[in-house]
């Protein structure tokens, strides 16, 4: 298989130190067709200072790449977009002028608040917690199933649909999402009539949880609905993470019944049959 991390940082993003070169070394050491950097673009202003995002700098990097590693290797320029309701307008302008070969949609944000805060988890029930969150990414993907109605996507892959779990587990030592399948149901419906694709993020592999984000339920479920497709991304924040995790997703695709996994080049998807 032709297989891309699409969800990776490099210490142009504010939260890694991997050098660019060291992410794409990585990624052919470990035999991979092609990785997309998708640095963090954060829109809120209480996030903005810290988060700076340098496009100019961007492009830069990933056309030195390009020329140093002779195209030996697929490279792309991808980006994390937060989302955030209130800046939509400024949002889309910002990705239909940025020449990206991906747009990562992701939900960090809930009930007015980063959903990593120790904060929003202390004194509450954390079911009720992860069912709010997992509201608001219902919201953002019914955002775009409208948009898209009347435009092509603005995002394409959706990143790891239960983000909440990580911090449930680690400020409440409790994991809720089978509790809230009703939700999860609407957001992976929308998900296909917006034409985005769910990602498997194998980032949690790596921490205190035995699942990656979405896990085995919800894969199970998407397959069940109709999905045929899935992405990968190690959402790496250094070069040893390239990749990493894979074949655990590949497993559990073929499990469920997914037989494709996603890839995109210049916003154009294409599939891989997963043998």
């Amino acid at each position: 298989m032709n297989l891309f991390d699409q969800h990776l940082h490099s210490k142009l993003s504010f939260d890694s130190r991997a050098e660019p070169a060291d992410n794409v070394r990585r990624a052919i050491e470990v035999g991979l067709a092609g990785l997309t950097f998708t640095e963090h673009y954060d829109s809120h202003p209480d996030e903005w200072e810290e988060c700076v995002y340098d496009h100019a700098r961007f492009t830069e990097t990933i056309e030195q790449l390009r020329q140093q590693f002779n195209r030996s290797i697929h490279i792309g320029k991808g980006v994390e977009v937060d989302y955030q309701p209130d800046n939509m307008p400024a949002l889309i302008d910002f990705v239909d002028r940025g020449n990206f070969e991906v747009v990562l949609l992701s939900v960090h944000w809930s009930q007015g608040a980063p959903i990593h805060r120790k904060n929003i988890w202390e004194g509450k029930d954390p079911s009720t917690v992860t069912r709010q969150y997992l509201n608001s990414v219902l919201q953002a993907v019914r955002h775009c199933q409208r948009l898209h109605r009347n435009r092509s996507r603005v995002f394409d892959i959706l990143s790891h649909l239960d983000f909440c779990k990580r911090y449930s587990n680690r400020f409440a030592g409790t994991v809720h999402i089978a509790e809230h399948i009703d939700v999860i149901d609407e957001i992976l419906r929308a998900c296909l009539a917006a034409d985005i694709v769910p990602e498997i993020n194998t980032s949690t592999l790596r921490g205190d949880l035995a699942e990656t984000m979405p896990g085995p339920i919800v894969v199970q479920r998407y397959a069940e609905l109709g999905g045929t497709m899935m992405a990968l991304g190690s959402d790496s924040h250094r070069a040893a993470d390239i990749g990493a995790g894979f074949d655990h997703a590949l497993n559990m695709l073929r499990q469920a019944g997914i037989t494709n996994v996603a890839v995109f080049e210049r916003r154009t998807r294409r599939t891989e049959t997963i043998s």
